[in-house]
């Protein structure tokens, strides 16, 4: 393949997946590593991507990918991530659920447990386990966002506050390589920041996509949160910073 029809499908691959590894587009395209950082050197020149510590994103930091494109990315990772999880929440727990795609699939991997008790922030959350009647479903007051059906905002904020629940199933936007958890809009990051402070085991929920990814509102540290679900192994550096913040790594 031509320098520049890698270049062409390097872009498309960044706007579907967000973000996209080194290691990721080596194996795709059966090249070196060195021709890989060549391509993206050459792309974020060009402000097509933004260059990341082992990979690329999309150059913008202020705006998340669209919802129904987020859905289908990486759908069976996070079917991997939904079950390992669900694996962990005895029957009758008690749980926040929050916004993002693989939350969502988490909501999916519950549907076989009996007498939950759910507090959410996520719409279509709510729709999915109110279909099983021996579910509590608690639906937080707020904004809805129309793209995704979140529900953001000081009276979401407010209302999450009220409880203390066994656990929180936390969805993240971006990993900085030092450990920051990073999202786009600073409402849902008081949000989150909320469910953290309010479950007693918090689960971080992400695929490996989110490893460097860029978002412009840090929510701290990766040490907020108990465990980390996710499909591969993060990078060397970020991997150095779990171990160093005791959260338990969980590879699906």
């Amino acid at each position: 393949m031509k320098q520049t029809q890698r270049h062409d499908v390097i872009i498309e691959m960044v706007k579907r997946q967000g973000y996209v590894s080194t290691e990721e587009l080596v194996e795709h395209f059966s090249v070196s590593p060195q021709t890989i950082r060549r391509d993206l050197n050459d792309l974020a020149e060009q402000n097509q991507i933004q260059r990341h510590h082992g990979g690329a994103a999309l150059p913008s930091s202020a705006e998340n990918t669209a919802w129904h494109d987020r859905r289908m990315m990486f759908s069976e990772q996070k079917a991997r991530i939904a079950r390992s999880v669900a694996a962990q929440i005895p029957e009758g727990a008690t749980l926040f659920i929050d916004i993002g795609t693989t939350p969502e699939a988490v909501a999916h991997a519950l549907l076989n447990h009996q007498r939950l008790q759910v507090v959410t922030n996520n719409l279509n959350v709510a729709v999915l386990l109110m279909a099983k009647p021996e579910f509590r479903v608690i639906l937080a007051g707020g904004d809805v966002r129309s793209r995704d059906g979140g529900i953001i905002g000081e009276a979401t904020m407010d209302f999450i506050s009220q409880f203390r629940l066994d656990y929180g199933i936390l969805g993240i936007s971006g990993i900085d390589r030092d450990g920051t958890l990073l999202e786009f809009d600073y409402h849902e990051v008081r949000t989150k920041q909320a469910i953290i402070e309010n479950s007693r085991n918090v689960m971080l929920v992400t695929d490996h996509s989110k490893f460097g990814r860029n978002a412009m509102v840090s929510l701290g540290n990766i040490g907020m949160v108990d465990s980390l679900y996710t499909d591969k192994q993060p990078p060397e550096e970020l991997l150095k910073v779990i171990n160093q913040q005791k959260v338990q790594l969980v590879l699906c």
